[in-house]
């Protein structure tokens, strides 16, 4: 089974600029929960890979964090689908971390836990950090318009990754070029 690896806010929920700091502001993006249903159902493996600075910023504390993933796992659930792992930086942006993308300590850490390589691993997000840190590893990255994917597009338009509406066409194209 192959993996495919997801940046969380703006690419499976609504990002907020005021943070995600309870379960009740944890809303899908249209077609994402079917996405991960679909890549699911054909085998492929879901892991999170997400920055989370509201936990050093004192928005919210690892429990809460533990029950928004919960609310989650548990909607991706219900729409057929599943999550095999979540990894997260609860560092913030001036901590000098090694796992807050861009830089790829949660690659490294998932890559490590599951004893595979990150070589053409599909890494979708959307953010500059989230390609960055995909690229940095030999990972596939992969950009979405939603969240900050459309920004992100508008400040570096000479991208050389392939750009998706949202999760549902990248999962389409992932399933049409890894399967």
């Amino acid at each position: 089974m192959s993996f495919v690896l997801l940046d969380r806010d703006g690419v499976i929920n609504r990002d907020a600029d005021s943070f995600i700091k309870c379960p009740e502001e944890w809303e899908p993006l249209p077609g994402s929960l079917e996405a991960i249903a679909l890549l699911t159902g054909s085998g492929f493996r879901i892991v999170v890979l997400s920055n989370q600075s509201g936990i050093a910023r004192g928005l919210f504390d690892l429990a809460m964090l533990d029950r928004i993933h919960d609310t989650m796992c548990a909607r991706v659930a219900e729409a057929g689908g599943a999550v095999e792992a979540i990894y997260c930086c609860p560092h913030g942006p001036g901590d000098h971390c090694d796992c807050r993308k861009p830089k790829p300590g949660l690659f490294h850490r998932f890559a490590r836990e599951f004893s595979t390589p990150l070589e053409g691993v599909p890494a979708i997000g959307d953010s500059l950090r989230d390609l960055q840190a995909a690229r940095t590893v030999g990972a596939a990255p992969m950009l979405v318009r939603t969240g900050k994917g459309e920004g992100t597009l508008r400040h570096n338009p000479k991208l050389a990754v392939p750009v998706f509406a949202n999760l549902y066409e990248a999962a389409l194209f992932i399933l049409d070029r890894y399967r």
